[in-house]
């Protein structure tokens, strides 16, 4: 056993899924299989059960989830102390954001961070950005860039970073989208009946919720083509003539596909996103989670 194993153990204990735990350790899936295979054999016990649907930790797979968490937070914990002596910061750094949040925000952050702490190791880890605060508050990751929600919880500190309006964007491309929306331009109307259009939206998050409440502050029921996973896959299917969407303006001016959509300037404005790094208050006292926190200020941006 050792401390590589023990790490791509305990993501597996909580993630519950290989392919995610592979994508998360930069492994293969079979590589994940072997590690844990290798422990198994160590131990004597069995630590996972696995069908075509789910993973379940077994008895023994719980004790040493528990273990794992405590014996590498302690190592962790030497590890510092020791190169405290010699003023060095070390460790591993646990960061989660969207691809665009990769692109736009922590590009620049780990660029400085690394000036500062070249001997701390940085783990990054993507996803859609409203899983954000559950996951740093799951302990899955040390840092996470996310939007400010309103109901944060009372455990979680949010430094702000930058804004960025929600813009309401549309196929650049001539098409059946592009005709809806000249009709409903000859209505003459202040703003454009985006309720009548087919909407690509997101399963969950800040956006989606935003885009809802003004639904139904206009008694609109909402014409949803399809709910999709994170704003970088809106902007896709966008592109594709599906529909149109609302995604941040940060993810337009770092996606791929800029070229493919446009802006609707006469769609509704919707609230602008807040965004900036969350974390657990006490993950603040560690060292290495706290320069992280203190590098990343506003002006970067």
């Amino acid at each position: 056993m050792d401390f590589r194993q023990l790490e791509i153990f305990l993501v597996l204990s909580r993630e519950l899924h290989f392919a995610r735990t592979a994508k998360s350790c930069h492994m293969t899936a079979s590589a994940v299989t072997r590690s844990i295979q290798r422990l198994e054999e160590d131990l004597g016990f069995t630590l996972m059960t696995r069908n075509n649907r789910k993973v379940e930790l077994t008895p023994a797979g719980k004790v040493l989830a528990e273990f794992a968490k405590d014996t590498l937070s302690q190592w962790q914990h030497i590890r510092q102390s020791l190169y405290q002596q010699t003023d060095v910061l070390v460790g591993q750094l646990r960061v989660y954001g969207s691809i665009t949040a990769s692109y736009g925000i922590l590009s620049l952050l780990f660029a400085e961070f690394r000036k500062h702490y070249p001997e701390v190791e940085l783990q990054l880890h993507t996803g859609d950005q409203a899983d954000a605060i559950s996951r740093v508050m799951q302990g899955i990751d040390d840092i996470a860039v996310a939007a400010w929600a309103d109901n944060l919880p009372s455990t979680i500190v949010f430094k702000t970073l930058t804004f960025s309006p929600l813009r309401f964007i549309m196929p650049a491309d001539p098409g059946l989208v592009s005709d809806q929306i000249n009709q409903l331009r000859l209505q003459r109307t202040a703003f454009l009946n985006i309720a009548e259009l087919p909407l690509i939206v997101s399963e969950q998050g800040l956006a989606r919720e935003r885009l809802d409440t003004w639904l139904r502050k206009q008694h609109a029921v909402p014409n949803i083509y399809a709910q999709v996973s994170g704003h970088e896959a809106i902007v896709g299917m966008v592109a594709l003539g599906f529909g149109i969407g609302v995604v941040p303006e940060i993810v337009i001016q770092h996606s791929p596909l800029r070229d493919k959509i446009r802006i609707i300037a006469d769609a509704p404005e919707l609230q602008a996103f807040q965004i900036g790094l969350c974390a657990v208050k006490s993950r603040l006292e560690q060292p290495v989670v706290k320069a992280f926190w203190d590098v990343a200020i506003p002006e970067i941006f």
